[in-house]
């Protein structure tokens, strides 16, 4: 398998918020024919996302805010409603990039993470992988507002709401946010809110 791809070359077209970026690259078939292919990969720091959910109030955390490529695609009027995540700082473990978001975006406190998984979102264009996270909460981890930080020009709205409601709001096509999707149901399938 490691032959299948040789003389890769790259070039970067735009590295103003994340690196977009031209890949050439020869392949070979199973037919034993090779061509040359040309990707664009996208992306920046790998990233985290947590699920807050509360199994005595059986309510879970997420936050709303604005997205470009949302508002592009005309959907919600740009606006995601999805698991508190972002990217991990330069030699920041996993963990403690959760541990830092949580408190910044949605303000929270948070230890005991479960991991959950490690996943590409869009393997045909994104590089970035996510670690999905899920941890237990109560009231007394409330730390302050969060709402994000204004210095990385971010503006979230903290919602903290009932399990079952977050469930309905992917049927109806509130929560279209993958990240988001995938946690509820793992929180659904393994019971961690009965």
């Amino acid at each position: 398998m490691s032959n299948k791809v040789t003389n890769v070359t790259s070039t970067v077209i735009s590295n103003i918020w994340a690196k977009l970026e031209q890949v050439s690259f020869d392949f070979m078939f199973k037919n034993g024919k090779t061509e040359r292919l040309t990707h664009e990969v996208y992306g920046k720091a790998d990233g985290v996302a947590v699920l807050l959910y509360n199994p005595k109030t059986k309510n879970v955390v997420l936050s709303k805010q604005f997205r470009m490529p949302i508002h592009v695609a005309g959907v919600n009027n740009g606006f995601s409603v999805e698991v508190c995540g972002g990217s991990i700082d330069a030699g920041e473990a996993p963990e403690k990039s959760v541990i830092r978001e949580t408190k910044e975006e949605i303000g929270y406190s948070v230890s005991n993470l479960q991991k959950v998984s490690t996943l590409f979102l869009s393997p045909g264009l994104i590089r970035e992988q996510v670690h999905l996270y899920v941890v237990a909460y109560s009231n007394e981890d409330k730390i302050d507002a969060g709402g994000g930080l204004a210095s990385e020009s971010e503006e979230i709205e903290v919602l903290e709401i009932p399990f079952n409601k977050a469930l309905d709001m992917i049927k109806n096509q509130e929560i279209i946010d993958a990240r988001t999707i995938i946690l509820l149901q793992h929180v659904l399938i393994n019971k961690l809110i009965a």
